[in-house]
Formats: structure tokens, C-alpha cells, sequence
């Protein structure tokens, strides 16, 4: 799915994963549950290039359904890897999964995506470049800023490309099949998760990518607002 002309979106039933292409080749933001490389690969093809023409891989966060093919995605070429400090020792391979904090309505929905099991950790992938908020990425002469969003995990980040006016939320927030914004699900500090949706909101956003739902395509920025609106509304209420 294309959604600009250096911008496409790799949609999958779990986790999507998105590519820009830059004047120096290409950059994955995520990568899939593992098994996806294969996919990515062929969507890289369709558009005249090669998978080695993939210069970074931006990580969101660790888990298994946006980190479960960077591990084979490094393989491809001399692919750099970011991702935020607080998580890397996870993608590493270092640490156990923290898990999540749920409601009710979360567990149940926990129990239906994972079969009442914790998911697997993604197979460990070397970290080249650990994120701290506000580093600045150059994706082939388009700033990509690093915006630390912890609260889904310790180490939860968002690319925000200014000069574009698109952000890669991961799964900090979210959007449901009926086109409502919400704050994303399954966090391991749910107050810390709406204050990180909250600096997001504040962004000057045209475009926003998310882990979970179809993009908003145009004006994300109001989508975005009226969504924090609503998040406050119901913890006053």
C-alpha cells in the first residue's frame, strides 16, 4: 500500500510494518512476526529494488509481531539496526519480556490473540544504534526523529519525520476496524502509555502510521487530539 510516493506500508494480519525509500536506498520501520522476510522481500522487488538495497531497520519495540524478522532481515545485507536502550536488551536477547499490566477487556482479548499463553521473544537481533529520545536519523536525506513513547514497553519509541509529517507509532496507539484512534493495548505501565499517546498528539502529524489498523492517511494530527480528548474523558468519568 503506497502512501506517498517514498512511503509504503507492508500490511499484515498482525503487525504491520512500513518502508521508506531514501536517496541512499531503502528503510524498514518494523519487521513483522517472525516468517514475514520472505513477504517484505517480494513487496522491496515489486518496486524495482532489492533486498539488498535495505540500508536501516527502525524497531519500534521488542515484541515478537514488530521484531520477529529483523533477526533474518539483517542477513539480506549490511543492515543497520535502531532501536530504543531500554529495550535492546530484549531484542538482544538479554532479557525476559516484561509482561503487561491488562484490564479485563485485555485479558480476554490476551487470551484470544495468544491462546492464554505469553508469547514467544523474538529471535535476538544485534542493536547497532540505541535510541535515546530525540536522536535524529538520516534516512537518505529525510530527518527521522526519535520520540521515546515508553509505557507499552520501558523502551517503546515513534519515528517522527518532520519535514514529512509522518509518525510510526508502533503500538502505542492504535486503530480499530471501524476507523476510531485508540490507545494501544497490552502496556507494561497504562499511565505511562496515555502520557506518551498525549506527546504524540502534540505533534504536527499529517500521516499516522500505526502497528495495529490502517494508516490515517490525511490530517492525523486531529484524529490524534480528539483521541487523547476522549482518553481523558473517560479516566474523569
Amino acid at each position: 500500500m503506497q502512501l506517498l510516493p517514498n512511503l509504503y506500508m507492508f500490511r499484515f494480519p498482525v503487525g504491520h510494518a512500513y518502508l521508506w525509500r531514501g536517496a541512499d536506498g531503502l528503510t524498514l520501520i518494523d519487521s513483522g512476526v517472525p516468517g514475514s522476510a520472505p513477504a517484505i522481500a517480494a513487496g522491496i522487488g515489486s518496486l524495482g529494488h532489492r533486498p539488498a538495497d535495505v540500508r536501516r531497520l527502525l524497531l519500534t519495540h521488542h515484541h515478537v509481531d514488530h521484531a520477529g524478522s529483523a533477526a533474518e532481515i539483517t542477513t539480506w545485507t549490511d543492515v543497520t539496526v535502531y532501536a530504543h536502550q531500554a529495550d535492546t536488551p530484549v531484542l538482544e536477547g538479554h532479557e525476559q519480556v516484561r509482561p503487561p499490566l491488562l484490564t479485563d477487556w485485555e485479558q480476554r482479548l490476551w487470551d484470544e490473540v495468544h491462546g492464554g499463553k505469553p508469547p514467544q521473544p523474538a529471535a535476538p537481533v544485534v542493536v547497532d544504534h540505541r535510541l535515546h529520545d530525540g536522536d535524529v536519523i538520516d534516512l537518505g536525506g529525510e530527518p527521522a526523529v526519535a520520540v521515546a513513547v515508553p509505557g507499552h514497553t520501558a523502551g517503546s519509541v515513534s519515528f517522527h519525520l518532520p519535514r514529512s509529517r509522518v509518525l510510526f507509532t508502533g503500538d502505542t496507539i492504535a486503530r480499530l476496524p471501524d476507523g476510531t484512534v485508540i490507545l494501544g493495548v497490552f502496556n507494561v505501565d497504562p499511565e505511562q502509555a496515555a502520557e506518551s499517546m498525549r506527546r504524540q498528539a502534540d505533534l504536527d502529524v499529517e500521516i499516522a502510521c500505526f502497528g495495529h489498523g490502517e494508516p490515517l492517511t490525511h490530517g492525523a494530527s486531529a484524529p490524534l487530539r480528539a483521541a487523547v480528548t476522549q482518553l481523558g474523558d473517560r479516566r474523569s468519568g
